[in-house]
């Protein structure tokens, strides 16, 4: 059998590549006509645009996966009937789920991959394109909305933590004008007022501070100090959790239902500082957070999809594989959306909104190979 799985691995390698290929071609190039005015607008040359959609190929990789794979999957298995090939295996005794191995392997690794490339890559390759579009910036333009972020205000809802920012620095992580309210661990409601703050060493200093503590007896009136520098390890808001309060915040309903934006980390750090989210809030998050969790399942669920109509007896050409490919990628795509809104909405249940586009089609997928046995 592993001689069978390596040659159907290896016919399968070719178009999957060349599926691949095109599929993130075509991304980049539609991309490119959405993005060039920007990239004129940023003087960036045609390197800079290069290493732009080098570091923005992770995200792309969410579409390009499974729609290459389910192409080059439907292809490959249409040339194998061409031949009588599959007649020929399954007349040996193979039946169609031990056929359908190597497949079901190739769905669980690119599903693995998604996952990596999306949660665990993408962030810091975002991070670099934006860093790429930037980079000639001049100084005057810098002091812009992209890398500052005014009158920032959020709360640690465990710990008890009120901040209010004038301007925080979306790529130093430096505050100014700022004011915290907390209550220590001692029970000592503490208010501090400083010009500046910087993140350095895994805590928070402050500088040009004035601090007020509320302390028995005297809770009206606080004792008042006045200090060049100090650190609170207390405060252990980090940077990272404060991009995800403001990124989570500043995204509208309405962009947050047409497309995952958050990662995995984002909303389980925003959880992390409002547990008790109830409201419209809690249900965009929690259909993000399901969603994103399924969204490399896809891959697999595609391979489920490619076998029955692959494997159906008949011959078939390339422009028939292809059509089948592009209907079902659209239904996936519309279904995928109107999960995400109805969930946004609140209209059904997270989890349900972020998983019953792969187990709808996944079913309709198992159903279908076992009507072919």
């Amino acid at each position: 059998m592993r001689l069978l799985d390596r040659y159907l691995l290896r016919e399968l390698m070719v178009p999957l590549l060349y599926c691949l290929g095109g599929f993130l071609i075509f991304f980049v190039v539609a991309d490119l006509m959405n993005e060039l005015s920007e990239f004129q607008r940023l003087n960036l040359n045609g390197w800079d645009v290069a290493e732009y959609y080098v570091c923005k190929t992770p995200e792309l990789l969410t579409n390009v996966l499974p729609m290459g794979l389910l192409l080059a999957l439907l292809y490959a298995l249409s040339q194998h009937n061409k031949h009588h090939e599959l007649v020929a295996i399954r007349a040996a005794g193979v039946s169609l789920w031990r056929l359908a191995a190597p497949y079901l392997v190739v769905g669980v690794v690119f599903s693995f991959g998604l996952f990596v490339a999306s949660e665990i890559i993408g962030p810091r390759a975002q991070d670099a394109a934006e860093d790429v579009k930037n980079r000639y910036q001049t100084k005057l333009d810098q002091q812009t909305e992209l890398q500052w972020r005014r009158d920032v205000t959020f709360n640690n809802d465990v710990a008890g933590h009120e901040w209010k920012i004038g301007a925080y620095g979306l790529l130093s992580h430096e505050m100014l004008r700022v004011n915290v309210t907390w209550t220590g661990r001692d029970n000592v409601r503490r208010i501090l007022f400083a010009n500046r703050g910087a993140y350095t060493n895994g805590f928070w200093h402050f500088t040009d501070v004035e601090l007020w503590s509320y302390e028995p007896p005297n809770l009206e009136f606080p004792a008042r100090s006045r200090t060049n520098v100090i650190a609170f390890p207390e405060l252990d808001e980090s940077p990272r959790l404060i991009k995800s309060e403001l990124k989570i915040n500043s995204m509208s309903v309405l962009k947050t239902a047409k497309r995952l934006r958050f990662t995995l980390a984002e909303i389980l750090d925003y959880q992390r500082l409002h547990p008790h989210l109830t409201g419209s809030k809690a249900d965009e998050l929690n259909t993000q957070f399901h969603g994103r969790l399924a969204a490399p399942f896809t891959c697999f669920v595609v391979v489920l999809l490619a076998l029955p109509f692959g494997a159906a007896p008949g011959r078939r050409n390339v422009a028939v594989g292809v059509g089948v490919s592009i209907a079902i990628g659209f239904a996936f795509f519309v279904l995928s959306r109107l999960s995400l809104v109805l969930g946004t909405g609140g209209h059904v249940p997270g989890w349900l909104a972020g998983w019953s586009p792969n187990v709808i089609f996944g079913v309709i997928g198992i159903v279908l190979i076992r009507r072919l046995r």
